[in-house]
């Protein structure tokens, strides 16, 4: 006989007064330390949201550390560095290299032959990154006490990557669900909370019409580039405008979908149990691109006044300085670099705790917000702790590689 399903409701309880001053402190505190302290803000940042994410009155908790991620992105370095040289070599040694200022068309060729053949030997390493970033943050995650786990299989999780990408990409995006879905799946099987484990269920044709809003904008943005090749620059350029926001919307919509469809075709099932832990969520993808436009017109804004600000302030301190020499010195020249270069820097950081504070943050909540479970009665009391996993290598290569994501 099943057992009774009680339905519990995951929320998120975070807001931009309580994120914004813990972003805007250790983002310059990342610049103050030339991004360093970047790690131990990611860990900041993280905890900041796991604690805000919540199943009923249990909050999640993130155990990282900022340490932890440093040594990761150290060890990530050295790999980089050797993986990258190797290539360079090969690449030398069939004749092809980077030249950093071409002067012929042949010359040219090589400098673009040899970046565009550097990415594709580091896009397997790019594929394992995200899987081990989505491991670790996995690892590192535990709710009710109990430790969420995931297995180290990032070398399957790569292969399966490259074909399903490349499949994507010859059917010009037809089969862009496949992909997400096999991939998805992949990850989804070999994760668990404690004694259990999470199975993901659907297939992957249920994604398909989430897609289609982006197959016709994509179909009209190629439309547009052939008018253009034609000889035919009003009616190409319209295309491509119309063809380029229609993707991109296209693209939201098929993310929130695809969210809500690959939630709510996930169980969590305890051995021994018949009936498993089930989610649900019916995220609207007008909802959330809503929350990105609103997002982008606060942070637009908001960094317009900062840049003012800031770059009015280094302007007024380089005029002072300069104002006392004529001629300027080359020590003169060498601080109104370093007043530039910091002020470009905060910027940088400025914006980028907005972005996280009113485009980020808002959209997390509203999906997190979205997913509701069905809990078998005594699913609680019967899971118990899993065996505890090592950290890997702490975000390291996603890091490094710049693929980590907003959290």
């Amino acid at each position: 006989m099943a057992a009774d399903l009680r339905p519990m409701q995951v929320t998120y309880r975070g807001d931009a007064a309580a994120l914004f001053p813990l972003a805007l402190g250790t983002g310059l505190l990342s610049v103050l330390t030339l991004g360093i302290y970047r790690f131990w803000a990611k860990a900041h940042i993280r905890r900041f949201v796991w604690g805000n994410i919540r199943l009923g009155d249990d909050a999640l908790e993130f155990t990282g550390t900022g340490l932890e991620m440093f040594l990761g992105f150290l060890v990530a370095l050295v790999v980089l560095a050797v993986y990258l040289a190797a290539i360079q070599l090969v690449l030398f040694f069939f004749g092809i290299r980077f030249i950093f200022a071409p002067e012929t068309p042949l010359e040219e060729a090589m400098q673009a032959g040899s970046i565009a053949l550097s990415f594709l030997a580091a896009l397997p390493l790019m594929l394992v990154a995200l899987y081990r970033a989505r491991r670790y943050r996995v690892n590192r995650t535990r709710l009710r006490g109990i430790r969420f786990g995931m297995e180290n299989a990032g070398l399957g999780y790569m292969l399966r990557a490259l074909v399903y990408g490349a499949l994507a990409v010859l059917s010009v995006g037809i089969l862009w669900p496949l992909m997400t879905f096999r991939l998805e799946a992949y990850m989804t099987d070999r994760s668990h909370w404690g004694s259990a484990r999470f199975r993901q269920g659907g297939r992957w044709t249920g994604l398909f019409v989430a897609i289609r809003p982006y197959l016709i904008g994509l179909g009209i943005l190629l439309g547009g580039a052939v008018f253009l090749a034609m000889g035919e620059p009003w009616v190409g350029s319209v295309a491509v405008t119309v063809g380029s926001v229609w993707a991109l919307i296209g693209m939201a919509l098929y993310q929130t979908r695809a969210f809500g469809y690959l939630t709510s075709h996930k169980e969590l099932q305890l051995s021994g149990s018949a009936t498993p832990m089930r989610f649900s969520a019916a995220p609207r993808g007008g909802r959330v691109i809503w929350l990105y436009i609103k997002g982008a017109l606060i942070v637009g804004l908001l960094t317009s006044l900062a840049s003012a600000m800031l770059f009015g302030v280094a302007a007024a301190i380089a005029a002072q300085l300069s104002g006392f020499e004529a001629e300027p010195s080359a020590l003169l020249v060498v601080e109104l670099a370093v007043i530039g270069a910091l002020a470009y820097l905060v910027f940088l950081s400025v914006m980028g705790t907005l972005s996280l504070v009113f485009i980020s943050q808002p959209v997390l909540g509203y999906l997190v917000g979205s997913v509701q479970l069905a809990v078998p009665d005594g699913f609680f009391d019967a899971l118990h702790q899993a065996r505890a996993q090592d950290g890997a290598d702490a975000d390291g290569f996603a890091d490094a590689l710049d693929i980590g994501g907003a959290f």
